[in-house]
């Protein structure tokens, strides 16, 4: 499994989604989760055909909302990608855990339980800017499914610090 995550980081930062949808869950596709709470009303699911085809496509979709505010997040899904998926170089995270929560803020981590039949690689900067005393960590946690035999990713979880 932390050789498939591995695969879907480098796909991120090649922003090689024609790649990255061959490692999309077939059948489920890959739930995307703006905030660490995972939830299925309002979380957007993208097929493998969607995946592939993000770079070329405009359309402004609605990917859940935003902390805080409530306000709904409107955007292509190369600008949500951009800022709620690889909004830092993963690659270089410090920090890796599998299974498990390497931090929490106020929002409720629920990958465990959204995911029972999966397991999750979480990918961690405790802070960004040394100025902000870790005021700006981020996360982002891939889940994984077996489907015949091979993982395959069926969730994408970033988490930030909020307010």
């Amino acid at each position: 499994m932390l050789e498939r995550a591995g695969q879907v980081l480098e796909a991120l930062k090649a922003e090689d989604y024609a790649a990255l949808s061959e490692l999309v869950h077939p059948q489920r596709g890959v739930t995307l989760t703006p905030y660490s709470t995972v939830d299925p009303s309002c979380d957007n699911v993208l097929t493998q055909a969607s995946v592939a085809k993000l770079a070329t496509d405009d359309q402004v979709y609605l990917w859940g909302l935003y902390d805080g505010s409530g306000n709904p997040i409107r955007c292509t899904g190369t600008e949500y990608f951009d800022r709620y998926v690889f909004n830092v170089d993963y690659t270089e995270a410090p920090q890796v855990g599998i299974d498990t929560v390497l931090i929490s803020g106020n929002a409720l981590e629920n990958a465990a339980a959204a995911y029972p039949n999966g397991r999750f690689v979480e990918y961690h900067f405790p802070g960004i800017d040394p100025e902000l005393e870790g005021f700006d960590w981020c996360s982002l946690k891939l889940v994984f499914e077996v489907w015949e035999n091979d993982w395959y990713l069926v969730g994408i979880i970033h988490g930030e610090w909020t307010v």
